[in-house]
């Protein structure tokens, strides 16, 4: 017949049992991060501010909500706003601008 004997815990098992916690600590935030980081995408603007494009080019600038854009600049067309980075007007807007009389172009090249 076989006796178990309870002995207590030694120091190197207990830093390697923190090792192991670290270590799946560790993995599941690199985890996390990786499948989240190519699906998080940054706003266009800050909070309380929108964008405007620069008439003529593709510029681009933000202003504070209820200030009016500045000289040179005018609003997006209204439902053509790019809201984040690479979003679907993100990237239109890149090849194409608004002339002085409000008409979306294709930009100048180069």
């Amino acid at each position: 017949m076989s006796r178990r004997i309870d002995r207590p815990i030694g120091t190197a098992e207990r830093r390697r049992g923190r090792r192991v916690v670290a270590a799946a600590a560790l993995t599941a935030a690199v985890a996390a991060a990786a499948l989240t980081g190519c699906s998080i995408r940054d706003d266009i603007c800050s909070q309380g501010e929108y964008p405007v494009i620069a008439v003529g080019s593709t510029g681009s600038a933000c202003v504070p909500e209820g200030e009016r854009p500045p000289k040179g600049y005018t609003r997006y067309p209204e439902g053509k706003v790019p809201q984040q980075v690479d979003d679907e007007w993100d990237v239109y807007w890149r090849t194409h601008t608004v002339d002085e009389d409000g008409t979306v172009v294709d930009a100048p090249a180069g």
